[in-house]
């Protein structure tokens, strides 16, 4: 796919964030300009073929050893001077939170203990969770949410107070079998939801993913804010902000590095 800058631009993992100025490629895709590729196979391009690689939300979700391969996969992709762009959550902010509400807890700070429980599930419940959505996915279902400003300003992510069960669809296959094998059934469904992809199986803060990029002979790594980069027009591409500049997900670090 040509890009109208002439730069080649690569947006890997994308889900529903791309722009059709890149090429955009994912694991599933229901879209005709979204690319269907295992991420974990290597990259099917050549040497030295982008200008830029980007990928947010999902290095997160790769073991720490297949983490290395990607990044080497990127590298080799890149032409010499290319920009490698990473969006993934930051661990550090995360850890701050934390200690910050939990010492608010300690001393019956009275909006504190929301904000401690809400931060325990972004640290936790996105690497432990067995069922779709987990723990977040059940508040979120509910809309009953103290301070959905708070929730907003970790996450971008508005919610509606409303009170609703999340539709569950009935796998009569599914049924016959967990009625057979009972609790066997239970830890295949368990097994084949923690393979699926939707785990978190790493976290990165700013040395951690600075280190992973420099061993990976990446150079001039710079700690960037979702607007501002070394990506030639990056903000009209609305991948780390919103058409209206607010940040997509303001619970990201974000980092580039240079081949």
């Amino acid at each position: 796919m040509p890009q109208k800058n002439n730069k080649k631009l690569l947006n890997l993992g994308c889900g529903s964030r791309y722009h059709k100025d890149w090429i955009n490629i994912d694991f599933v895709s229901n879209n005709k300009d979204i690319l269907t590729y295992d991420l974990l196979k290597g990259l099917p391009y050549k040497d030295n073929t982008f200008d830029v690689v980007y990928h947010s939300h999902l290095i997160e979700h790769f073991s720490k050893e297949t983490a290395i391969n990607f990044i080497k996969e990127c590298y080799r992709i890149l032409k010499f001077g290319g920009v490698i762009r990473i969006t993934t959550p930051n661990l550090e902010e995360i850890v701050k939170n934390y200690t910050k509400y939990l010492n608010q807890s300690l001393q019956n700070v009275k909006t504190a203990e929301f904000k401690y429980d809400w931060t325990m599930v972004e640290m936790y419940d996105q690497c432990v969770r067995n069922f779709t959505g987990g723990e977040m996915g059940k508040i979120y279902s509910t809309g009953n949410i103290p301070n959905p400003d708070f929730v907003y300003e970790r996450t971008g992510i508005r919610i509606e107070r409303k009170s609703c069960s999340p539709k569950i669809k009935v796998n009569i296959k599914n049924r016959i079998l967990k009625f057979i094998f009972r609790e066997k059934f239970k830890i295949y469904e368990i097994g084949k939801f923690r393979l699926s992809g939707e785990i978190h199986q790493w976290m990165y803060d700013r040395f951690s993913l600075k280190r992973l990029l420099v061993q990976n002979k990446f150079k001039d790594v710079k700690i960037c804010t979702a607007s501002e980069s070394r990506v030639p027009k990056w903000n009209s591409y609305n991948l780390d902000i919103n058409p209206d500049g607010t940040v997509y997900k303001p619970d990201s670090i974000f980092i580039e590095a240079v081949k």
